[in-house]
């Protein structure tokens, strides 16, 4: 496999230098079709059909000239020309206006990573990596040389944090990693009444179990765990939970729970404390709600996670519906946080008001932490799952190039995590609704590369920071 790789490496190294060169200062788009997502008020899904998108790639880049060699990178990744304080710690800071990751050792950082980095569970999944690898750790070895080589730095939630670091312990060239904890879905598992949705954990009239009275104590219980991590130099930050419903309805959802559920009475008495009742409740109100059950939320989490691990980031609960446009809501959740984790779909480019608004009202930068598109050419019925539908892996390299493009521009984004790293198997059993049928992956379900895709993946990843300097300069 080893030597298949070092082919490959290199001929999407030397394809990807001559896709880039120096262009005329206005911009052009190209175009390129996509299908995307529809929810109806039934429930039901759908996919319209293609229409145009324009599209900015770096090979059309207004003005960028791209360099004759790949800058010098620290070992985690980090940028060898650009150094701030050194904490033995990944941390954010920022410096001349723009917000950056500090790796270990203190060089200028952007967190780019892959969710999911574990093998797959389906028969066909484990029949092929004993296949090509051999064992387990072997096949995370070589899958990190490889993700290293395209020029990723990091994995992502859901992935095998443990193969992670047992690699780590010999490396030269460490990979950060991620871990989820989980702590809502958690305690809602052992106290009974959450339910699984396509995507994220769902809950009674999607009403978060936040004022239950033993919600807090297990908060503490169950960090316990992360004391095994907190001198890990190698750990990028945790995630608490994932696509919370953070919703306007909160009030609504959580006082129409049971009179006896702690929801309801939390509900109940923050209405007696506002002078309020139902019926005189406005949009404003509910909004004021939603900050209070935010803030009540990542108050108890974030003290959890800063008792047992002082050392590490807090990166939120991977935010995903309209809590994350509402400045009431983030201006309660930011101060909690170290970084803002957004799940951004349904947009073909990252609109500048929302990147600019994450850190405005949080006053923290944010990483994308899923966005992802599927291949027409894979074959695959592509239905599951809240991604676009393209013709080709080409295209999904494309929309890579313009979605990242656009956060580098902003200054604001410290990375992004890319969903994910192998397609759905629809051969496996019990798995997210969400995860059935989709070209999510940079390999299919026999570990091999989607070439195309990851060509224009790697083009990117390896010109980060010079494309930081690039619009830098624009400014």
């Amino acid at each position: 496999m080893k030597n298949y790789w070092a082919i490959v490496f290199f001929v999407l190294a030397l394809i990807g230098c001559q896709n880039s060169g120096d262009k005329s200062a206005e911009q052009e788009y190209l175009i390129v079709e996509a299908q995307r997502k529809l929810y109806h008020s039934d429930g039901s899904r759908s996919y319209t059909d293609y229409e145009p998108f324009e599209t900015r790639v770096l090979a059309n880049l207004a003005g960028y000239t791209a360099p004759d060699k790949p800058q010098a990178l620290s070992r985690y990744g980090g940028w060898l020309e650009r150094q701030a304080e050194a904490t033995g710690f990944f941390h954010v800071k920022k410096v001349d206006g723009r917000w950056w990751g500090v790796d270990p050792d203190g060089y200028l950082y952007i967190n780019s990573a892959m969710n999911s980095l574990r093998e797959g569970t389906s028969d066909t999944n484990r029949q092929a990596l004993i296949d090509n690898f051999g064992t387990r750790q072997n096949w995370m070895d070589e899958t990190i040389n490889l993700l290293q080589n395209f020029g990723f730095n990091s994995a992502g939630s859901w992935s095998d944090h443990q193969a992670i670091i047992e690699y780590n312990k010999t490396a030269e060239k460490p990979f950060a990693y991620t871990i989820n904890w989980n702590f809502m879905s958690s305690y809602g598992r052992e106290r009974g009444g959450t339910y699984q949705r396509p995507g994220n954990t769902g809950y009674p009239n999607q009403a978060i179990f936040v004022f239950d009275p033993g919600f807090e104590e297990f908060a503490m219980r169950h960090a316990k765990q992360l004391e095994a991590f907190r001198d890990d130099p190698n750990l990028f930050g945790y995630f608490s939970d994932n696509e919370m419903p953070f919703r306007l309805s909160a009030l609504d959802d959580f006082y129409s729970l049971p009179e006896h559920e702690p929801g309801h009475r939390g509900a109940k008495e923050w209405l007696k404390d506002n002078n309020l009742s139902m019926d005189v409740v406005s949009d404003k109100h509910r909004e004021k709600f939603l900050a209070y059950v935010g803030d009540r939320y990542f108050s108890i989490v974030s003290a959890a996670i800063r008792k047992y691990d002082p050392n590490h980031m807090f990166l939120g609960s991977r935010f995903h519906g309209n809590e994350r446009n509402s400045q009431m809501f983030m201006e309660a959740v930011g101060k909690h946080l170290d970084v803002i984790s957004v799940n951004y779909y349904n947009k073909w480019t990252p609109e500048v008001e929302h990147m600019t608004n994450y850190t405005e009202w949080t006053g923290k930068p944010f990483i994308i932490t899923e966005y992802y598109t599927k291949g027409e050419d894979s074959g695959m019925p592509n239905q599951s799952g809240a991604g676009w539908i393209v013709p080709t892996q080409r295209d999904r390299g494309l929309f890579y190039q313009n979605f990242n493009l656009a956060l580098l521009e902003s200054g604001n984004c410290v990375g992004w995590h890319y969903f994910k790293y192998q397609d759905n198997d629809p051969t496996a059993v019990g798995v997210d609704p969400s995860n059935i049928d989709g070209n999510k992956g940079i390999v299919d379900n026999y570990y091999r590369v989607w070439g195309d895709f990851v060509e224009k993946m790697q083009a990117l990843n390896l010109q980060v920071y010079d494309i930081i300097m690039h619009f830098d300069e624009q400014k």
